[in-house]
């Protein structure tokens, strides 16, 4: 059997360089502020520069925000009050410019792609902006069975790491993920809550607004859903179980990152999901992610701090689209500028603090 690109990335995944970050943190203790005075900002020029390997790091542009759509069967039993076909209509509305996340990319002067990795509904649009890479029609109601076949994670995941590799070669230097897909809060709860050994309601959120006998009717889902699954689960087992199409190929194109040495901006509580499914299969992926906001979902906190990440902002959003992430490019991209042109108390002829 032929190996695939995600398997193959799997293995380029290298940790991240410790001299590089060593240098870069000694380096802001030498610039013209008191030292750990620009919080976040610090520790964001110090895994810049332990992602490229060199300090100070090169600030990370150009930007590609790459936003993944699936449709998920488990929408049937009602975990959403949004139409399915929904889906298939904001990816024509990403095409045409008109989403959150392609104003917010023209304000962070980024580029959107847009990937059809999952869509039920039948795409009319030509746009250039759209790739059809579609796996398959959705997935399968969740509570009924497992959501996808194994060679439909295996796809799903080469679409993912084939995007991003592409991105990457095109000249981008930092990635930002993006998903749509009508019930696939349901989903990343369920892989979350599989893959952190978390209990289903403390990860469960309400989605696009759902009441309370409907949160609880998802929450009985996911906990129906879990209890199919072996205790040894493999990470592959677990995303064809209760994963979805979109989620899994942001698990890739997160890898084609972490390959690639080039850092990923993670939005909600979806790709959230997808770090810690592709986390399962290599742990220094870790290194290359930037959570880049606090998602209101539960399953969102529950997986950063899983993964060890802080986010860079909080601003109550539960948008998905890749909205949060494209609002903390900027403020990473900062943390870089800060390293590289900010002056040290010795060029600038300062006189630092007396140490008692």
């Amino acid at each position: 059997m032929t190996e695939g690109l995600f398997d193959q990335l799997v293995r380029r995944v290298a940790p991240l360089d410790q001299t590089a970050a060593g240098r870069a943190r000694d380096l802001q203790d030498r610039l013209t502020k008191p030292s750990g005075s620009l919080g976040q900002l610090e520790d964001l020029s110090v895994q810049l520069a332990a992602i490229a390997g060199v300090c100070p790091a090169p600030v990370p542009e150009p930007v590609a925000v790459a936003v993944f759509a699936g449709d998920h069967g488990v929408a049937v039993t009602g975990v959403s009050p949004w139409p399915q076909e929904v889906t298939a209509q904001m990816v024509a509305n990403f095409c045409e410019g008109g989403a959150a996340i392609n104003v917010l990319a023209r304000h962070v002067g980024a580029s959107v792609t847009v990937v059809d990795v999952g869509v039920a509904t039948p795409l009319s649009t030509s746009s250039p902006m759209l790739q059809r890479r579609n796996v398959a029609r959705g997935t399968v109601n969740l509570a009924d069975g497992p959501a996808m076949t194994a060679a439909q994670v295996t796809a799903a995941l080469d679409v993912g790491a084939t995007v991003g590799t592409e991105l990457v070669e095109a000249g981008a230097r930092l990635l930002v993920t993006g998903d749509m897909g009508i019930g696939n809060t349901t989903s990343s709860a369920a892989l979350i809550a599989a893959l952190t050994a978390t209990a289903p309601e403390r990860v469960t959120g309400r989605g696009t607004g759902i009441d309370d006998a409907t949160l609880r009717r998802k929450i009985a889902v996911i906990e129906g859903a879990l209890a199919r699954l072996p205790v040894d689960a493999t990470p592959a087992q677990v995303v064809a179980q209760v994963g979805g199409l979109e989620i899994a190929a942001l698990a890739g194109f997160i890898m084609a990152a972490a390959a690639a040495r080039v850092p990923v901006v993670l939005d909600g509580v979806i790709a959230v999901a997808a770090a810690v499914v592709a986390a399962a299969w290599c742990d220094d992926v870790r290194g290359y992610l930037i959570g880049g906001h606090l998602s209101r979902e539960p399953g969102a906190r529950v997986g950063l701090d899983f993964l060890g990440i802080a986010p860079v902002i909080d601003l109550d959003l539960r948008l998905g689209e890749g909205s949060g992430a494209a609002l903390a490019v900027p403020i990473v991209q900062a943390s870089a500028k800060i390293l590289r042109e900010m002056a040290t108390f010795e060029s600038a002829q300062v006189t630092e603090r007396h140490e008692e």
